[in-house]
């Protein structure tokens, strides 16, 4: 057994947060990739392709081809738009860290370390929707850190941030991909109460749907 500490971040953190948040945010490609495979207009298309290429040159190696490079092409631009995405949060939030949340009333950031490297993070900082919640952000754990633990110990430490802050509960937004993050969520106790698709083009062409998810904060008497 691996072991860990939580801490507050310090500022010579700041690269290796940086690069292990866009790390594990690349790794949902492929999963992206299938979502959108699921898709019925992307199938629609991928048939109608192989069939009129099927019946136009009675060559089954031209439409099996085209399909191929249709999906070869679309996975790079699922990767491109991803990237986007990433490059996206790195400008935000993540850009002045300390600014955004060891600058600010209400809000932190802590790192889990292991063997002298960052190997985990997550931040809080209070809802902009409801002001007595606080909105859990940016966890994320490296890949061969993953099993120990450790985001399950870096939720419960926003719960006891919220706990001493007086907030009525943590919240914090999934995306679709994100199937073993949910599963996480869920065993510690928190619950689904929202799902919405992304109001954007990008958003209802992949059927981008985020869940939101909520965990209530016992009152103390």
């Amino acid at each position: 057994m691996v072991a860990y500490r939580i801490r507050r971040y310090r500022d010579e953190d700041y690269e290796a947060v940086r690069e292990m948040f866009a790390m594990g945010m690349s790794e949902y490609v492929p999963t992206l990739c299938v979502h959108m495979l699921k898709q019925p207009w992307v199938i629609l298309v991928l048939a109608c392709t192989f069939c009129l290429l099927l019946t136009s040159s009675r060559s089954l190696l031209l439409p099996i081809l085209a399909v191929t490079l249709l999906l070869a092409t679309g996975r790079q631009v699922l990767g491109y738009v991803w990237s986007l995405y990433i490059e996206h949060c790195l400008r935000e939030d993540l850009l002045d860290i300390r600014t955004t949340y060891l600058g600010s009333k209400g809000a932190c950031f802590w790192v889990a370390e292991a063997e002298e490297c960052v190997v985990g993070t997550v931040a809080a900082r209070p809802s902009e929707e409801q002001p007595e919640e606080l909105t859990l952000k940016r966890m994320s754990v490296r890949k061969d850190y993953r099993g120990l633990g450790i985001a399950k110990a870096l939720c419960q430490t926003v719960i006891r941030f919220a706990q001493e802050h007086g907030c009525q509960a943590v919240v914090l937004n999934t995306l679709m991909v994100q199937h073993e993050a949910r599963m996480m969520y869920e065993s510690i106790g928190f619950c689904s109460y929202h799902q919405y698709v992304l109001p954007t083009v990008y958003g209802w062409l992949a059927n981008f749907t985020v869940s939101k998810y909520r965990y209530d904060i016992p009152c103390v008497d």
